[in-house]
C-alpha cells in the first residue's frame, strides 16, 4: 500500500526522455561537436606510418619528433583507435557495371570470376579497416580574454552563454582551430597526415560508435536531408 501511495505522489513527465537526453554531444556544428556541459570538441582522421619498415635513424626521429609534440602542448588530447568491418557492396556494384559493359570476352569472364572472388571472401571473412582519431578540446572556461562578468556566466553555465552568444562561439571555434593546427604542425614532421572531420563525417562517426552493431560503411543522408539540430541557436 504504501508503494502505490508513493507511485500515486510521482508526476509522470510530459515529454519522457528520448534517447538523445543520454548522449554527451548536444549539437554538431561548423564541423565541431558541442557537449551537454558547453564544452567544443574536433576529431581528425589520421593517417598511420609503418614503423617497423623504417630504417632505426627513422624511428629515433619519429620518436623524438613525437616526444617534442607531447611535450608542446599545454592542453589535453584524445587519441582513439576504432576498427570497422570494410563494405565491398559498392565495390562489387561498380566492377559489376564495369563488366557488363566489357565487349572483350575474356576479360568479361575474368571480371566475373574475380566478382565471385570478392563476395564469397566478404561472405567468410570480416575484412577490417582501422581508423586512428585524435580529438581536440576546448572549453569556454579556458578562454583568457573574458571580462570577468563573461567568466562567471562561462563557469556556472557554459552551455547558455555558448548557445546565447553568437560571438563567442565563433572566437570559442577560432581557439579550438588553433589547437587543431598546432597538432598537425607538430606531427607533420613525423611523417604523420591528418584531416578535421566535417559535419557531415562527425555525424557519421558518432553514429557508429553509438550503434557499435552496424558496422560497415554508414549510408547516411547528406547533413542537409536529415532530420537533426545543427544549429547553435535553435
Amino acid at each position: 500500500m504504501e508503494n502505490l501511495h508513493i507511485q500515486k505522489l510521482i508526476k509522470t513527465p510530459a515529454n519522457p526522455s528520448s534517447t538523445q537526453t543520454f548522449l554527451d554531444i548536444d549539437k554538431i556544428k561548423d564541423g565541431i561537436a558541442i557537449l551537454n556541459n558547453g564544452s567544443l570538441r574536433a576529431v581528425l582522421m589520421v593517417s598511420s606510418i609503418n614503423f617497423d619498415l623504417k630504417s632505426s635513424e627513422e624511428q629515433d626521429a619519429i620518436i623524438g619528433n613525437f616526444q617534442g609534440f607531447l611535450n608542446s602542448l599545454d592542453f589535453p588530447v584524445q587519441i582513439f583507435i576504432t576498427s570497422r568491418k570494410i563494405n565491398l557492396k559498392y565495390y562489387v556494384q561498380d566492377l559489376q557495371v564495369r563488366s557488363r559493359e566489357q565487349t572483350n570476352e575474356l576479360l568479361h569472364l575474368q571480371m566475373e570470376e574475380y566478382i565471385k572472388y570478392i563476395t564469397d571472401l566478404t561472405a567468410k571473412t570480416n575484412i577490417v579497416n582501422k581508423y586512428f582519431y585524435i580529438v581536440v578540446p576546448f572549453s569556454p572556461t579556458e578562454n583568457q580574454k573574458s571580462g570577468l562578468v563573461d567568466k562567471f556566466f562561462e563557469i556556472f553555465s557554459p552551455k547558455n552563454h555558448l548557445k546565447e552568444d553568437r560571438a563567442s562561439f565563433e572566437i570559442y571555434k577560432d581557439q579550438l582551430w588553433q589547437r587543431v593546427e598546432h597538432i598537425q604542425y607538430g606531427l607533420n614532421g613525423a611523417g604523420i597526415r591528418m584531416v578535421p572531420l566535417n559535419t557531415q563525417e562527425l555525424i557519421e562517426l558518432y553514429y557508429s560508435l553509438y550503434n557499435p552493431a552496424p558496422v560497415e560503411k554508414l549510408d547516411l543522408a547528406p547533413v542537409e536531408e536529415m532530420a537533426v539540430n545543427t544549429s547553435l541557436y535553435a
